[in-house]
């Protein structure tokens, strides 16, 4: 039996009215920030109240045969697993996040963090899209095919609660529950993101990621600038220096070839290249620049590029300054900035985080106590192994069916610590990363919504796939 597209996407809406939006309405109330933004996280029980939520409305769901569980490893963050029996055993491994980023300044009049606010098609609040609808757009698609008697394969959703800090307890969950994830012949992840909201959009690359704190520290105390300057040199222009070391200030191009992929794979120029094409200036308008700013450039080829297969530096913290207000005629003793370095798909994280270090360490000028603390060993990138045809005419089928348009393919700026670790134990698999987060989401930052059309519209797609997987060879 084949699934039924208007049928599909008709019981996708009422099951997103009546019941996905009020759980994730109640889900944005939710402070459940990641333990790297909230290392109480046990005793603030926010993480908890999430995982309940969840799980309560997915045992409400009525799939046949649907087992789950919560797993919860001694000092880990738990995970929420969800196993729905097939037609057949092959798995399909459906993922997504429950935890959140922390609640930025700068969010509009009538919005907060954890204040659910919905204006039309958008809800807003914090985790709403990155990833709060995950476990109910999966759970959603599979009901959908249960609902026509279609079948598919074994499905087992797996919701983690610590990604925003790196997936840091994933890999000891995956090793724990090896025989029940099994070796997935598909996966399906949820946390990414769309370049608009007229079709839907497959991820395949993602960039990695190294984090750490550059301190430069000159005096054992702060000293009367007046007396000082001049004869002591200042921590906040030697960190500039050792900056310097790293990116062109001018064009923001990172100098060591280190950093940089040896190639970027023609497949995946070409396929910039056609989303430089459907966007066109929508590659950078859809930033809220200040009235004047402008982007790097003006080419959307090169800036797609540069946001998905070059390095970049992001300064995403800084210690040691005073508020304006607070600042007095003062020589600080130390200046410190947390780096976020993005890295290409193929670039080794741990090789990357080592060079760093050396790099910013290495002959302090005057002197200066020069430290970079990059905990771990960053997070390695992610470029999908090729796309097997039965995947690539469904994922357009789908597109066309619930979108009207063919599915567009694409490299992400951002990571998904999960994608390369299971591209590393599952060779054989093939994925679909997608998402409903697209222009002005604002995934991380102030502001962040849900486009609920497109979070329907992203579960029927989910649900076709599902089906066609079960007839693929």
């Amino acid at each position: 039996m084949t699934l039924d597209a208007d049928r599909t996407r008709t019981f996708v809406q009422v099951t997103w009215d009546e019941s996905v939006v009020p759980a994730l309405t109640e889900y944005v109330r939710i402070p459940a920030k990641s333990p790297a933004f909230d290392p109480d996280w046990r005793e603030h029980g926010h993480i908890d109240r999430a995982v309940t939520l969840l799980v309560d409305w997915c045992k409400a769901r009525p799939i046949a045969g649907l087992r789950l569980e919560v797993v919860s490893l001694d000092g880990r963050t738990p995970v929420i697993l969800v196993e729905v029996p097939g037609h057949r055993e092959e798995t399909v491994l459906l993922y997504g996040h429950l935890d959140k980023q922390p609640e930025m300044t700068g969010w509009g009049e009538g919005l907060a963090p954890w204040m659910p606010v919905r204006r039309g098609d958008k809800l807003y609040g914090r985790g709403v899209g990155d990833d709060g609808y995950a476990v109910f757009a999966a759970l959603t698609a599979i009901q959908a095919l249960d609902e026509q008697r279609v079948p598919h394969a074994r499905c087992v959703v797996l919701i983690e609660a610590c990604e925003e800090s790196g997936s840091y307890d994933l890999p000891v969950y995956v090793d724990a529950l090896a025989d029940r994830l099994r070796s997935p012949g598909l996966v399906v992840c949820l946390d990414s993101g769309c370049g608009n909201y007229e079709q839907l959009w497959s991820t395949t690359s993602l960039r990695g990621l190294v984090n750490g704190v550059l301190t430069v520290e000159v005096l054992t105390e702060g000293v009367h600038s007046g007396a000082a300057s001049g004869i002591v040199p200042s921590s906040f222009r030697i960190l500039r220096q050792l900056l310097s070391r790293l990116e062109d200030e001018r064009t923001g191009a990172i100098l060591p070839r280190d950093f940089h992929a040896e190639r970027i794979p023609p497949a995946r120029i070409a396929q910039a290249r056609a989303v430089a094409t459907a966007l066109g200036s929508e590659v950078y308008d859809r930033f809220p620049f200040v009235p004047g700013m402008r982007p790097v450039h003006d080419d959307p080829l090169e800036l797609l590029l540069d946001n998905t297969w070059r390095p970049a530096l992001a300064i995403t913290g800084a210690a040691g300054l005073p508020l304006p207000g607070d600042g007095g005629n003062v020589l600080r003793p130390q200046t410190s900035a947390k780096l976020s370095l993005r890295l290409p798909p193929t670039v080794d994280a741990e090789r990357a985080a080592r060079r760093l270090k050396e790099i910013l360490e290495a002959d302090p000028p005057y002197g200066a106590r020069v430290t970079f603390e990059a905990p771990g060993s960053g997070s390695n990138g992610w470029d999908a192994p090729p796309t097997s045809p039965w995947l690539l005419e469904s994922v357009n089928r789908a597109s066309a069916a619930h979108f009207g348009k063919p599915a567009m393919f694409h490299g992400l700026g951002g990571s998904i610590p999960f994608m390369s670790m299971l591209g590393e134990r599952f060779p054989q698999a093939q994925f679909l990363i997608t998402g409903a987060m697209g222009p002005g989401s604002n995934a991380h930052g102030p502001n962040e919504f849900l486009h609920l059309p497109t979070g329907v519209k992203v579960t029927a797609c989910v649900a076709e796939v599902l089906a066609d997987h079960y007839h693929a060879e």
